[in-house]
């Protein structure tokens, strides 16, 4: 059950005063000091007492010192005789009428406020159970209504095959006829897959807008909460309230939540399970005719339970994938419409030296831009904001107040010039974009490269080229510094080069000695060659893969010894030249190695 901490101060806040109020009211007014009876006698007889008020049970007494004091009344017939007698002016104090509803009310109060409180804790309880009216059974849904910024498919670019693919629901929802005539049925759900940031959420506002539909917001993980039935509840809820504005489109983002695929175990997720139920009977339970389309988003289908994605449910699957550098100078043109910029700002050799950035990602990139330029006190985004905008995206923020010794900064350059000159002369690398002793993030130095255009597979010598240049840092300081000099900053290189040669060999085929088999499991374990009657020749062929790692390990990195030893004195060069600028791009690294 999830309780709002504001209600339950403000409760609190209410319990508070009330019991400060209680206490204020009840507490006794200040008593003057009690004399006993015989010293009051003794006063009036010696005319030291100006005025008494004669009450039921006390004798309020005021002293001609001007002093007050009380004295418990008793049964004295002489007492007005005495007082009279010595001149003391005597008056009767008039019984209050007892107002009993109040003193009820204030001794009760304080139950009535644990009453009242226990019973509002009591209904939220009920409500988490989809009991209460407008609790938390009801649907967390987010109606974009027209009143809201209109998206369309203008505002989505770098995934034309996508829009392509969900055109057809804007013109089913505009004219249903146009598919019911021939019999045709549009899908009633449409699963958008692909990594994070590439625009899913966009797309399907841009079908709602394009189409003029209300659109129904939720994410998966809304539906979950602790108390079993209730994410259930906010299924049935939700498409009721969509049937009521159809046609509609409901899109729920992150369905991977709710929709992993249900296991035999008897450990699972009683309410996620329940939630995933009433989904699947909720978009059995209404036609596509209706006017109500599903579209879902999720980076993770291969979990999502098959029943999901049979026909008739989420039946059709769109791929959104990372743009490619027509698409990323689309998605920046979308970005920067509204930002002035500078004339030599050209989109297109961004677009060329960010692959693999999603559209988020190039969001980013223009908003990072501009803080930069912003900074600077000028009036537009120049070229030099972006590069130094996608530097810090891609290399990490600089820690120009992390103070390293003059021995570490040179033995950082030949480590980080190392893995320049490794990658720069080996086949297929991707070229060499910009090399940095700056302290940036975790890292002492880097170096980054970025390859030339957008490309889905890599080759065999590309992928040892990439283990020869990961060892060019750790065999340039063996160089410099000798076996026992060298330091742990090629950890990770070495962490990323046994990954490469692991998976070449165990997962990729690319092994001579060993068939084309994938040796290992999803966790990273070897299973042989799959075949449960081979278990005594499994040690054999864990260590022939064990053998051919190194074999191709220890290969790259004779190959980036050689290239070093070759190429020392354009080391040395190179050294000195970023010894004095810290930072060093293709341009000045060209005027050292010549154009590749």
């Amino acid at each position: 059950m999830q309780i709002s901490y504001v209600r339950v101060g403000v409760v609190l806040l209410f319990l508070v005063v009330g019991l400060w109020l209680m206490n204020e009211v009840m507490r006794p007014p200040v008593e003057p000091a009690r004399l006993p009876y015989n010293v009051f006698v003794r006063e009036v007889k010696e005319h030291q007492v100006r005025k008494v008020v004669i009450g039921n049970t006390i004798i309020h007494v005021e002293s001609r010192g001007g002093e007050e004091f009380e004295v418990l009344a008793v049964q004295d017939s002489h007492l007005i005789n005495d007082l009279l007698s010595n001149g003391v002016e005597v008056t009767a104090e008039i019984p209050k009428e007892r107002n009993i509803l109040m003193e009820i009310f204030i001794s009760w109060f304080p139950f009535v406020i644990l009453i009242g409180v226990w019973i509002w804790f009591m209904r939220k309880q009920s409500a988490a159970m989809g009991n209460g009216a407008g609790g938390m059974g009801k649907s967390k849904h987010k109606l974009m209504s027209d009143t809201g910024p209109l998206v369309t498919f203008n505002d989505v670019a770098g995934c034309d095959e996508a829009k392509h693919d969900v055109s057809e629901i804007v013109d089913f929802l505009k004219d249903p006829t146009r598919f019911s005539k021939l019999g045709g049925k549009i899908p009633r759900g449409v699963l958008l897959v692909g990594p994070p940031g590439t625009g899913k959420t966009l797309l399907a506002k841009a079908v709602a807008g394009e189409a003029g539909v209300s659109f129904f917001n939720i994410s998966g993980s809304d539906f979950v909460e602790m108390f079993v039935g209730v994410g259930a509840s906010r299924v049935r809820d939700m498409f009721e309230e969509a049937r009521k504005s159809s046609p509609c489109i409901i899109f729920i983002d992150e369905i991977d939540a709710i929709g992993k695929s249900r296991t035999n175990s008897f450990v699972g997720n009683d309410e996620r399970d329940q939630t995933l139920n009433a989904l699947l009977v909720e978009m059995d339970g209404f036609e596509a005719t209706q006017g109500t389309i599903i579209i879902a988003a999720t980076n993770r289908p291969e979990i999502l339970d098959k029943a999901l994605l049979r026909p008739g449910r989420f039946d059709r699957q769109v791929t959104v994938g990372l743009p490619d550098i027509h698409g990323r100078e689309q998605i920046l043109k979308v970005h920067t419409k509204d930002v002035p910029l500078s004339k030599d700002v050209k989109l297109r050799d961004i677009a060329r030296g960010t692959p693999g950035f999603s559209g988020a990602e190039l969001a980013n990139l223009v908003n990072e831009a501009s803080i930069l330029a912003s900074k600077c006190d000028r009036d537009n985004i120049q070229m030099k904001h972006f590069e130094k905008a996608k530097d810090k995206i891609l290399m990490g923020a600089e820690r120009k107040s992390f103070a390293m010794n003059e021995d570490e900064k040179r033995l950082t350059a030949y480590h980080e010039i190392g893995h320049l000159l490794v990658g720069y002369y080996s086949p297929e690398h991707d070229p060499v974009y910009k090399v940095s002793i700056i302290p940036r993030g975790q890292a002492l130095g880097i170096t980054m490269f970025l390859p030339e255009r957008d490309s889905v597979s890599m080759s065999k010598t590309k992928l040892e080229s990439q283990i020869a240049s990961l060892y060019g840092g750790r065999i340039a300081e063996e160089l410099v510094a000798g076996p026992d000099g060298i330091t742990t900053g090629a950890s990770n290189d070495i962490e990323r080069a046994t990954t490469i040669a692991t998976k070449m060999v165990t997962e990729w085929g690319m092994s001579p000695n060993l068939k084309p088999i994938k040796y290992v499991e999803e966790d990273g374990g070897y299973v042989g060659v799959g075949h449960s009657h081979l278990k005594v020749g499994l040690d054999e062929i864990n260590n022939k893969i064990e053998q051919e790692i190194e074999t191709l390990i220890d290969r790259n990195y004779k190959r980036a010894t050689k290239i070093i030893k070759d190429h020392w004195d354009e080391m040395e060069e190179l050294v000195t030249l970023i010894m004095k600028y810290e930072t060093i791009d293709i341009k000045q690294i060209e005027k050292v190695l010549g154009k590749k």
